[in-house]
């Protein structure tokens, strides 16, 4: 369950991150850039890194705005985390919440994904610290 998210009004042109609950990809968050707002309170939003089925062109899809956060603010790029760190990290087009669970050398990690119970290894440029949208403001996860 998500903590609850003070209520955003976007709009065109903003950058954004959806928050996927579909099933496989729960823990997941994709960028986006803000369409248009429809008269329901739906947002329209273009995908960075995901392409439409076809690949001819960015995916678009309409929302719900507690499907959406602001884009996080940029963080200092980490040059080490540490063990259970909750992080997110960089792969299929989107970013994945986890948490650090071993280091391989000085530049790579292994994160550990608990809604997939996968453990891959990352360099650590593919990894950013957590932050979480809470009542609107970031909160960092260093720890």
């Amino acid at each position: 369950m998500r903590p609850p998210r003070k209520k955003v009004n976007f709009r065109h042109g903003d950058k954004v991150e959806v928050c996927s609950n579909e099933e496989g990809f729960i823990g997941s968050y994709y960028l986006a850039t803000v369409v248009s707002r429809l008269d329901n309170g739906l947002y329209v939003v273009r995908y960075d890194t995901l392409l439409e089925d076809d690949g001819s062109r960015p995916l678009t899809e309409t929302l719900f705005p507690n499907e959406l956060r602001p884009k996080p603010p940029p963080l200092a790029a980490a040059s080490s985390f540490a063990r259970c760190q909750r992080v997110d990290a960089f792969d299929n087009d989107g970013w994945w919440v986890g948490q650090v669970s071993g280091k391989v050398d000085d530049h790579h990690y292994y994160v550990y994904f608990s809604t997939t119970h996968e453990e891959i290894a990352y360099p650590s440029s593919a990894i950013r610290v957590h932050q979480e949208w809470l009542n609107g403001q970031w909160i960092r996860s260093d720890s």
